[in-house]
């Protein structure tokens, strides 16, 4: 069924000390269009993200929001800077001998100053890369089943208004075969009133006929009118993205209906025309959010 390309998605992942969360927002957009907030420390695995939604999504504004914590000690090793810590000792000591004072100086103390102690993290870029796929995963298909579900329900209400469309679109073709015998009757009636003692000329009035009937037949563009409907009707149970097909389609369905409503030269078909283009208007409205 189709998507809707509204929708929002979340999930968190916790391994060996290394706390993920991906939170993924989608609304309508014309084009696909990925933007990804990550932290600086693994940035580098952006291009990866987007690979991964875009497996699940092909249209819409989509929003990603990545939080990533790492305090596994994976990795991790404490590095003394030995000469540094020798350059403190020596000039502390320097300033024990002028100032005359006991130099008791710590280790641990030592330790505190700055550039003597460090922590190199030499982590696995392959391990933390497939962790944040995974995660990233899960918050898409989530995205992705939320949209499948407000998708279904606009395929309902689609449904339910296209068949409102059919129907209105049935009553008018009904109300069209009597239109040609309603104006023979009545150019009869006219001709006869402004010239009621000479008699009618059946051939400049059967090309009169046959003049009107052209001018007001909508038989083709009825004809298409409800071949729209039915390839609409089809799309709907498509997998593929298929917004910009319907609005195609409806666009071709809004032409089809105006052309009806300049040829029509009767009241209830011109109300049907103007009940059509109400539902399409609002089928218009809907599709605009299909992906």
């Amino acid at each position: 069924m189709i998507k809707s390309m509204t929708g929002y998605g979340k999930s968190n992942l916790s391994v060996n000390n290394r706390e993920y969360q991906v939170e993924i927002k989608s609304v309508n957009h014309r084009y696909l269009d990925v933007s990804v907030k990550m932290p600086r420390a693994i940035s580098y695995l952006e291009e990866e993200v987007k690979k991964t939604i875009m497996k699940q999504i092909k249209r819409g504004k989509v929003d990603v929001f990545i939080t990533f914590e790492n305090n596994s000690v994976e990795g991790r090793e404490i590095k003394i800077n030995t000469e540094i810590a020798g350059l403190y000792i020596k000039e502390l000591k320097k300033l024990a001998e002028k100032e005359n004072i006991l130099a008791n100086i710590e280790v641990t103390e030592i330790s505190k100053y700055p550039d003597v102690l460090s922590i190199q993290n030499d982590q696995d870029d392959e391990l933390i890369k497939n962790e944040l796929i995974e995660v990233t995963q899960q918050a898409s298909q989530k995205l992705a089943s939320m949209r499948s579900i407000e998708g279904e329900k606009m395929a309902q209400d689609l449904l339910q208004r296209l068949a409102q469309v059919q129907q209105k679109v049935k009553e008018i073709s009904e109300q069209s075969t009597g239109l040609i015998e309603d104006y023979v009757v009545k150019l009869k009636g006219r001709i006869q009133e402004m010239l009621p003692n000479q008699e009618i000329d059946q051939a400049r009035l059967a090309q009169e006929t046959v003049i009107f009937a052209d001018k007001c037949s909508i038989e083709e563009e009825i004809t298409r009118l409800n071949s729209h409907i039915e390839q609409f009707k089809s799309l709907l149970h498509s997998e593929e993205a298929i917004g910009k097909k319907l609005d195609f389609l409806i666009q071709e369905m809004n032409r089809e209906t105006n052309t009806i409503g300049s040829k029509a030269n009767n009241l209830e078909i011109t109300n049907g025309v103007i009940d059509i283009k109400t539902q399409i208007e609002n089928i218009r409205e809907q599709i605009q959010n299909i992906e």
